[in-house]
Parts: C-alpha cells; structure tokens; sequence
C-alpha cells in the first residue's frame, strides 16, 4: 500500500504541475493577483508530493521490499546500507524520480524565496517551471514509473552494477542533477523575459544566483565524477572525453559564459538578447545529457536506459523545449534594446571575449560528441572522436580565455586601457616566466606545451591576486587602510577571485600531467617494482571478503632511501552476484603529487600486474575544482542577492481579483 501511496503522489504532482503551468500565466497576462498567487501554492505542494513519493522509492529499497520491479532489478538484500539508498538513483526509473524532485524543490524555492520579483515575473517563471515538470512527470507515468509490482515477488534481487557501488559515484548523480535541473530556473527567467518583453539590470540581479547555484553544483558533480573515474577505473587517467561526460561539460561551458554575461546585463544594461539565448542554451545542452543517456544511443556505464521508446519521447520533449524557447527568442528577442555602449577594449569587450570563446569551445564539445552518432543514424562510416580531436580544438580556445581572464577584471567599464592594465600585472608577469624558465631547465625543453600550461596557470593565479591586490590598494596606501578595504570588499569580488584561482590551481594540474611516469609490470612476491624514485616491493595477494564480493588485495611497501614510507592495499573485488570483477586502487598523496597503484591480472604462480604512476600535481585538478565551487557559493553568500536588489520602475500593481 506505501508504493500505491508513492504512484499516487506523482499523479497528484502531475496534476498540480498541469495547474501550475497555466493558471499563474494565465493570471499574468491579466494582471490578477489571485490566479499568479496559484503558481507558489501548486509549486509547493508539487515539491511535497514528489518529495513523498522519492521517500515511498527509498523506503522500498531500504527495506528490500521485492515486491517492486524496480527494486529488484537493482537492489539486493547482501547490499551495503549506502548503496541500498543510492542505488535508488543508479537507474533509470529512480534517477528520473530524482531529476523531478530536484526540478520542483527549485521551483518551491522560487515560489518561497521570490518575494523581491514582480508578481507577473515570478508567476510567469513558476509557469515555465510547471511545464518542465508536466513534461516530465507524463515522461515518468507513462514510460518509467518506478513503482510498478511484480507477482510473485521474488526472494531477491538483481543487485546493482559493481562499478556504480562507490561513495564517489553515488553523490556524483545528484550534483550533476542539482546543476542540469538548476539551470531550468534560468531557463525559466529567461523565456519570462521574452514572454514579459523586458530584461534589464534587475532582471539580471535575480537569476545570477539561480545560476551561480547551478553553476556550483555542476562543477562539483563533475569533478567527482572525474574524481571517481580516476580513482575507480584504474587506467589512471581522469578524463576521457566519453560522450556522457561531456554532456556534462557542455552546459558547464556555457553556464560559465552566461555568468559572465550577465554581469553586464546588470552593470551596464548591454548584452541583454545574448544573455537570454545563452539561458536557453545552457538549459538545452542539460536536456540533451538527458537524452543522451535515456535514449539507448550510448552503450556506457553513465547510460541508463536502451529503450528507443523513451528516448523518442525525450526527443519529443527536447523539440518542444528548445524548439518552442527557440521559436520565441527568435520573435522577440528583436525588440529588446541593446542598452549601454562600449569600446572593445573594456571590462565589457573582456568578457564578450570569454563568452565568445567559451560558447564556441562548447560548440566544438558538441560536434565532436554528437557528428559519430549522427552518422550512426543516417547509417554512414563510423566515425571515432577521441583525445586527439578535442585537444587540438578544445585547448587552443582555452588559452585566450585563461589569459583574458587575469586582464579582464582590470579593465574599466564602458572603455578601458589595455596597457595600464598589463602593467599592474607586471608582478603575475616575472612569476610567469619565472616558471617557464626554470621549467625548461629542469625539464630540459621537454615537453615545451606542458611547461607553457604551467606558466598560463601561474599568468592566471598570479593575475587574480594582482587584481586583488588593486582592489585594496595593497603597499599604495598604508596598511592599516588597505586592511579596511580587504574587509570591507563584497564577497561577490572575494569569490570571484578564489574562482579564478582555483582555475588556475586546475590548469597546473592538467599541465604537469604530461609529466607522469608509467611502469606497467608483472611481479611476484618479493619482487620489486621501479617508479619514479620510489621502490614498491610486492609482498603477494590475500583473500579478503566484502559483504557483496571476495577481493583479491595485494599488500605493496612502498620504500624510498631504503625507509618504508607506506604500505598501499589495491584490490580486485569478485562479486558473485553479477559475475563481475573490478578494481580498487591505492594511492598515496601528499597533495602535490600521487603514487598510484593498481592491481592487474593474477598469474598461476602467485604474481599480478602491477600499473603504477607517479603523477605530479594531479590532485590540483579537483583541488582546483573545490576552489572554484567554494569562489561561487561565497559570491552567492553576498548579501547584496538577498537585499538591497536592483529596483526597476515602477509597474501597475495588480488589480486584486472580485471579492478580495
């Protein structure tokens, strides 16, 4: 009865969201303060019901009640408790259930915390908000309910794909959920806008935090997935351009873009079409990781469902999403006044140049990932797209942004001095090719690329104190005032600097990656292995029993100056369920580089493959992404989204309706 209760709950939430979409809009275009107030009331009560209905799905797997198709198709009563709860989202029926509660808590959350929009804004948005959710709550009903039984229950179940049983990969979903879902809200503000006819300086103001939060939650739900793949899969490396991972990646390029541009929506009132097209497109590239997983065009561990059935009725709502935004971008876009005017050499011409950038950096993620599968479908060569392409397109775009990104801020708004600005760099400058020199003496000119990206993140991180420095007027003014300043600057400014810097901070570690040392070699116990100073003296394998799997783990010393340093533990778990063998490495850190290790193939005379690497800086990388999230919750902590918003003028206030 507690999963009919569930099944019941998303009919009621579909229904509201049905409500949802029209009554408030309905009610906006009559001025009616009645009919908009619908859209908080039908948002909060969405959030309520599905919020029941995903405890309904976590009970059923927390219980292992196999009575539900669902769970036994992915669960299994041997399952660790942590898995058990995440595997509700580790498939396909559960993770769209997760995709609808995140998409309705942001829509309470604007019904909630909205009080400083125009009534007619808020309404409008709320609608737009309603319409994703009818989309995809028909989309969960009709293709993909999770709460369907079967009779008769089986003792257990299927169990979950090994690979997926990491606490990496379990919270890896829902940040990148928070992030996709969370640009449905700029989205929503966006096609507003069009509907309303009007985006100005306050408009912006009210969806830069929607999008910073996003924005944050996207960085970090990609970085643990990398993360994960890194740490998990035991090849060493912590990116490989699979077609799932960027679908992830696009949407964070030009959710970065769209930051940038609405800054100067809000401080110079330019940029106002550009800005609502970049909305909808960040949203779009969401919809289309939806797609790409949900369709059966990818066979990958990030795929969940193989079933053309659902991935035509995803394309379906894909045309109706970005066709119909599209569509009306195109009618009305042209009316919205282009607003201030400004010189190509200026804090504005800066940051067009990153979204400039940026978008066609995304485009070229884009055809790269989708051009093989397209040609899939109208049956022509096979095509493979791999590092190759998208190194030789991707990073080039890169370098221009990364050096825009020290001298932009600098700039002064509307026109600005390009030399005035380069030389309060002069300090980022000698510490860049201070790098640079003493990287090609060390390294001796080899690989000249991988010591120029150090000095680009040195140029980055260095620029980004200068323009802290600037900002506080660091050794210009006596300390004491400069103190004062430092305290009193927004923390918006402070975030933005700890953003950049963590950019900095992630090109290090993606640079010195060219640096690594590989030995891949078959020992048996007492044998030693060679890598990069460090002595691994393999001590032989043992079994070890997990509570879903027996592991095979090695025992490692690792010495170095004929001292024992460490002693790692890679492993290769068995699990008897699923017949299926994975990896788990060991990895020794101290934050400025990784002995990695992990155990390969046993031999029949008690030896094993042993891959090893001794990789320096590459924890920067996620380091460096921490940063990042951590610069954009501080600008999203400023005070100045919470009051003192930008005003527009003043608007008829809207007629109460009869009897009120």
């Amino acid at each position: 009865m507690i999963v009919e209760l569930g099944h019941f709950a998303l009919i009621l939430a579909a229904c509201l969201a049905l409500l949802q979409s029209i009554v408030p809009l309905y009610g906006a275009s009559k001025n009616h303060a009645g009919l908009m107030a619908v859209g908080q009331s039908a948002a909060v009560a969405q959030f309520v019901l599905i919020a029941l209905a995903f405890a309904v799905l976590v009970n059923a797997y927390v219980t292992s009640d196999f009575s539900v198709v669902n769970v036994v198709e992915n669960n299994h009563s041997a399952k660790p408790m942590l898995y058990k709860i995440t595997g509700v989202w580790s498939n396909h029926e559960g993770s769209m259930l997760l995709w609808v509660l995140i998409l309705s808590l942001f829509g309470a959350a604007v019904a909630l915390a909205g009080d400083n929009l125009p009534p007619g804004l808020r309404a409008r948005v709320l609608a737009i908000q309603g319409m994703i959710g009818v989309g995809f709550l028909t989309f969960i009903l009709f293709t993909s309910n999770p709460f369907l039984r079967v009779s008769p229950a089986p003792l257990d179940g299927q169990g979950m794909n090994p690979v997926l049983q990491d606490p990496g990969l379990a919270f890896h979903p829902p940040f990148l959920y928070l992030g996709y879902v969370g640009f449905s809200v700029t989205f929503s503000f966006a096609v507003a806008a069009l509907i309303e006819g009007r985006v100005d300086a306050a408009w912006a103001r009210w969806v830069r935090p929607w999008a910073l939060a996003a924005w944050c939650a996207l960085t970090i739900g990609i970085a643990m997935g990398s993360w994960w793949a890194y740490y998990t899969l035991g090849w060493g490396g912590w990116w490989f351009w699979d077609p799932v991972e960027n679908a992830s990646f696009m949407p964070w390029l030009v959710g970065t873009a769209l930051l940038h541009s609405a800054i100067v929506v809000e401080k110079r009132d330019a940029l106002k079409s550009w800005t609502i097209l970049l909305a909808i497109i960040t949203f779009s590239l969401s919809l289309v990781g939806t797609f790409l997983v949900r369709s059966g065009v990818l066979t990958s561990v990030h795929a969940f469902a193989v079933d053309p059935a659902r991935g035509a009725f995803i394309l379906v709502l894909l045309v109706l999403a970005i066709g119909g935004s599209l569509t009306l971008y195109a009618v009305r876009a042209p009316s919205m006044a282009g607003g201030g005017i400004f010189a190509p050499i200026s804090r504005e011409g800066a940051l067009v140049l990153n979204n400039v950038l940026l978008t066609t950096a995304a485009a070229t993620v884009f055809l790269g990932t989708l051009y093989p599968l397209f040609l899939d479908v109208v049956n022509g060569p096979k095509v493979s797209v791999g590092f190759p392409f998208f190194n030789r397109t991707f990073v080039p775009l890169m370098i221009p942004v990364a050096l825009a990104v020290a001298a932009g801020p600098l700039l002064a708004w509307k026109r600005g001095d390009l030399r005035a600005a380069l030389q309060r760099l002069w300090f980022a400058f000698f510490a860049t090719l201070a790098v640079v020199l003493i990287g090609l003496y060390l390294a001796g000119f080899k690989p000249v690329l991988a010591i120029l990206g150090l000095g680009l993140a040195t140029w980055v991180g260095f620029g980004s104190l200068c323009e802290w420095a600037e900002r506080v007027k660091l050794f210009r003014i006596p300390f004491g005032e400069s103190w004062r300043r430092a305290i009193h600057l927004p923390r918006a400014s402070y975030g933005m600097t700890i953003a950049h810097i963590g950019f900095a901070v992630s090109i290090a570690g993606i640079a010195a990656s060219a640096f690594e040392t590989e030995r891949i070699e078959l020992v048996h116990p007492g044998e030693t292995l060679q890598v990069a100073g460090f002595n691994l003296l393999f001590k032989g394998t043992e079994k070890v029993p997990g509570p879903n799997y027996i592991a095979d783990r090695a025992t490692i010393e690792v010495r170095q100056n004929g001292a024992t340093i460490a002693v790692l533990h890679p492993e290769r778990r068995f699990f008897t369920l699923q017949q299926m063998t994975t990896g788990v490495t060991a990895i020794r850190s101290n934050f400025m580089a990784d002995l990695y290790v992990a155990l390969g193939d046993p031999d029949d005379k008690g030896g094993a493959t042993l891959r090893a690497y001794w990789k320096p800086l590459v924890p920067w990388i996620w380091i460096g992404a921490v940063f990042m999230a951590l610069g954009g919750l501080l600008s999203l902590s400023d005070r100045r989204w919470r009051v003192g918003v930008a005003a527009r003028r003043r608007v008829p206030a809207a007629h109460p309706a009869p009897g009120e």
